[in-house]
């Protein structure tokens, strides 16, 4: 009986991107149950003490040992556990690797996934994460002084000296994303100030098939909408723009998400409140540009899932191995 391989999501961005947030609401949506969840970050050829020592951030590929990356990517494409290494950010130390089996989805998050043409070989969608800098800065002094355990000062020296490999290395991967995913402050607004009211605006490429949200621009042409659908161009290529604003009502995000999970027939809608959320410090705050947004690549994971299921899984290659060749006859 043949088996379905697992779909593979990949989520890349700079450090306190959001990364993290985005994933914790795709597993929600889709349930624990059918995914797995891979960092990239574990990955790291040094701990911190060792980086330090050697003057290398985490950032820069010689950091980490992206060739074992592409091994498990290819292991994880066709169905297969992998032996993940374990890098723990609390205390910056590498320690007991996980026995990993995958489930029907894969979501694979990180700093450098996008970074070679074999690594994204084997992803089903690809998300990179895009918002303006001053906002990122915001992000993770809030995460590393609150988890890590760090200074402002602290994080904010690290910032500058990661800044070459963030330029060098991380946002070149963008372009290789299908959807980018830009969060930000309405305008006027003090990125340390924005709290639930970031804007998202969504650029979805013609790599992927994208779900017909064409009425959008029909419903609220004549209308001051906070939803907004069009066509433009993102490094010189044609490109849709879903932008959706932080102070969107209640009414025209119910609407979108009604759109949505009509495409969703394998899953029963959840309440609002079971995505859409996001840790400030010790609070937990709801965004609905955020839900919008899990819910639309969740709507490409679950089409992937439909399009791979008609397609016959190939045994992996160590099945293959185990097979008697058949007989061939001596003439």
């Amino acid at each position: 009986m043949n088996r379905q391989r697992p779909i593979i999501l990949g989520i890349v961005g700079d450090s306190a991107a959001g990364k993290t947030t985005l994933t914790s609401g795709l597993v929600n949506i889709l349930g624990p149950e059918r995914v797995t969840h891979v960092c990239t970050d574990d990955y790291h050829k040094y701990d911190r003490r060792e980086r330090a020592e050697l003057d290398i951030t985490a950032l820069h590929p010689n950091c980490n040992y992206l060739d074992v990356l592409e091994l498990h990517l290819e292991r994880l494409h066709y169905g297969q556990p992998i032996l993940k290494p374990v890098y723990d950010h609390a205390t910056g130390s590498l320690v007991r690797p996980e026995y990993v089996q995958p489930t029907e989805f894969v979501i694979v998050e990180g700093l450098l996934g996008f970074h070679s043409a074999v690594m994204r070989q084997f992803y089903d969608v690809k998300v990179y994460l895009d918002p303006p800098e001053d906002l990122r800065r915001v992000w993770k002094v809030k995460r590393d002084t609150a988890k890590r355990g760090y200074t402002p000062e602290q994080v904010l020296a690290e910032l500058e000296k990661r800044e070459p490999d963030s330029r060098d290395f991380i946002r070149p991967q963008r372009q290789e994303a299908d959807i980018v995913v830009r969060f930000s402050p309405p305008q006027g607004i003090p990125a340390a100030e924005a709290g639930p009211t970031l804007n998202v605006r969504l650029v979805l490429r013609p790599t992927i098939p994208h779900p017909d949200l064409s009425y959008l621009s029909e419903s609220y042409a004549n209308t001051d909408s906070a939803i907004r659908l069009g066509l433009d161009r993102d490094k010189g290529r044609p490109v849709d723009i879903l932008e959706i604003d932080g102070h969107v009502t209640a009414e025209h995000a119910a609407g979108l998400e009604k759109a949505i999970w009509q495409h969703l027939p394998d899953l029963r809608a959840l309440p609002e409140d079971q995505f859409g959320d996001y840790q400030d410090r010790t609070e937990v705050r709801h965004s609905s540009p955020l839900a919008l947004t899990q819910l639309l690549i969740t709507y490409h994971l679950l089409r992937k899932y439909s399009d791979v299921a008609q397609i016959p899984f190939a045994p992996p290659v160590a099945a293959l191995s185990r097979m008697k060749p058949a007989a061939v006859p001596v003439p």
